[in-house]
């Protein structure tokens, strides 16, 4: 099964995500292959390869610096066609999606999307994507190659299972119409300490917090534990805290070491955005939320007398 993952880059290194899916797909398979796609990325292979990618195929072009999908579809499609490539794996985020559908149409080949699992079944490929809010999993698979899939963001860890790859360089030659779109600005978001998606350690906060002004008390939390902040659904609504933190059904999957849920029900579009965390800790002062039936320790009490006495406890045994 000749498989070819698109391993997304951000700021010169590449994205944990993509290199989770690279790991899973160098588990299912020898014939594992990774493409790079940007400008500047060529540092990157031998990193790439050490997640397990047999070779690693560079498209490294001034024409590709910006982060347009038309472009990358130009390239992969030629890609896939010219190698035999008969799966393409995705890594969800906001680029990858928008190039796997471009591709999917371009190659009028299969997409499945929001997959949480993949296995090999008598030499077919079988996908697992949740359904009814993460109630249940589907099974699903592909009618014709090439077969592509997009992986939910946070489901693969990665791992380092290869060595040095082969490198192949790639021409970019682009169509006409792929040129039309130009990025006249990119916003970057000021933000310290690790994204939600990369941090070991989580501290997110809901409704319980009470006003958007005692969110100090989960950043002071992340910041002594060297974590990252999050937020429901609910908060971010109300205008609390950005989106880009939002954990759950409609925000981001993740699966920290440690996951801290202060002032959180644990609603179940929730509980699927960070179900997968190592460990849990919830701390709530309704003996009956939700939240504590999935937790590893469940914490009864009012989050604006213990948050703060962790904190200082944190900061005491860290001599800080």
């Amino acid at each position: 099964m000749p498989t070819l993952v698109y391993v997304e880059d951000h700021e010169g290194e590449p994205v944990k995500g993509s290199l989770g899916v690279l790991g899973k797909a160098a588990d299912l398979g020898d014939d594992i292959a990774a493409v790079l796609l940007g400008s500047g990325v060529e540092p990157l292979a031998e990193s790439v390869g050490a997640h397990g990618a047999k070779r690693v195929f560079i498209a490294d072009d001034s024409a590709l610096a910006a982060p347009l999908p038309q472009p990358r579809v130009d390239v992969l499609a030629k890609l896939v066609e010219s190698e035999g490539f008969d799966t393409v794996l995705f890594g969800a985020s906001v680029l990858a999606a928008d190039i796997a559908a471009g591709l999917a149409a371009r190659l009028d080949a299969g997409l499945n999307w929001d997959l949480v699992d993949l296995e090999l079944r008598d030499g077919k490929l079988v996908g697992k994507r949740p359904e009814l809010g993460d109630s249940v999993v589907a099974e699903v698979g592909w009618t014709s190659e090439p077969r592509l899939a997009l992986i939910r963001s946070g489901t693969f860890e990665p791992s380092e299972s290869g060595s040095s790859p082969e490198i192949v360089r790639v021409d970019v030659r682009l169509e006409d119409f792929s040129t039309k779109a130009v990025m006249v600005e990119q916003a970057h978001e000021e933000s310290q300490g690790p994204s939600i998606e990369d941090a070991d350690v989580i501290v997110a906060g809901g409704r319980g917090l009470g006003q958007a002004e005692n969110f100090s008390l989960v950043e002071g939390l992340a910041k002594a534990l060297g974590g990252a902040v999050a937020a429901t659904r609910a908060v971010v609504d109300a205008g609390w805290y950005p989106y880009a933190t939002q954990v759950g059904q409609t925000g981001k999957t993740v699966s920290p070491k440690l996951y801290i849920a202060c002032g959180i029900s644990g609603a179940i579009q929730h509980k699927v955005g960070m179900q997968g965390s190592g460990t849990i800790v919830a701390i709530n002062k309704d003996p009956n939320a939700p939240i504590f039936e999935y937790s590893d320790l469940a914490v009864v009490g009012d989050v604006h007398e213990i948050v703060p006495k962790l904190t200082d406890l944190v900061q005491a045994r860290r001599g800080s």
